[in-house]
């Protein structure tokens, strides 16, 4: 049996894909398989694949706004996820702290760094489109905001995000959550039900 590798494409700006990261370790301990996390930036994905936010897409159909309100209330309930909340100054500009992301795996900080800029987004409701509040996050999180935010203006780190973004378009990508098992590609918190589903699939052969 062969561990399939498992990739998570991910923006911190997508309310779908934190609810996402908080219910991924109950898969990796069902199933015995890690998650890669992929730093991607979202805006440049949806520019690509052509796309646009819920929120734009659906601005005119009131019902469907509700649903999708009334889905993520189910998924936040079904999974305890009691910290959620919408974030106020919705949507973010998230340039920089996915790219803060892409710094944060070179720098061997990667999941602190995760874990610290979900729950800022998408627990604690900060702007996180303001510098500031960006360095007062990393301080809480005993992160050094200086060697980090050095690294988010070198141009591997630029360049990384900009590679990560354009390789999950050419792979099919058009949004945050997806996932690939392997090659097969899973889109939305929807379907992680599937997605372990062909994990186990794929541990099988």
């Amino acid at each position: 049996m062969s561990h399939p590798t498992v990739q998570f494409l991910f923006d911190f700006g997508s309310p779908n894909a934190y609810v996402c990261h908080k219910v991924i370790p109950a898969i990796e301990q069902r199933t015995g398989v890690k998650f890669e996390y992929v730093p991607i930036l979202l805006g440049g994905l949806f520019k690509l694949a052509n796309n646009r936010s819920p929120m734009e897409a659906f601005a005119g159909i009131a019902n469907k706004q509700a649903y999708d309100k009334l889905e993520m209330k189910r998924f936040v309930a079904k999974h305890k996820l009691d910290r959620f909340r919408f974030n106020p100054f919705f949507p973010i500009n998230t340039l920089q702290i996915m790219r803060g992301a892409v710094a944060a795996q070179r720098l061997g900080i990667f999941m602190p760094y995760v874990d610290a800029m979900y729950e800022a987004m998408w627990e604690q409701g900060r702007n996180m489109n303001e510098p500031t509040e960006i360095i007062d996050v990393l301080r809480i999180a005993d992160i050094e905001s200086g060697v980090l935010l050095e690294a988010t203006q070198q141009s591997d780190v630029k360049n990384g995000l900009l590679v990560n973004t354009q390789s999950a378009f050419e792979r099919g990508a058009f949004g945050s959550p997806t996932f690939f098992v392997e090659n097969e590609i899973f889109f939305g918190k929807d379907r992680l039900r599937e997605v372990e589903e062909e994990i186990h699939r794929a541990i099988l052969g």
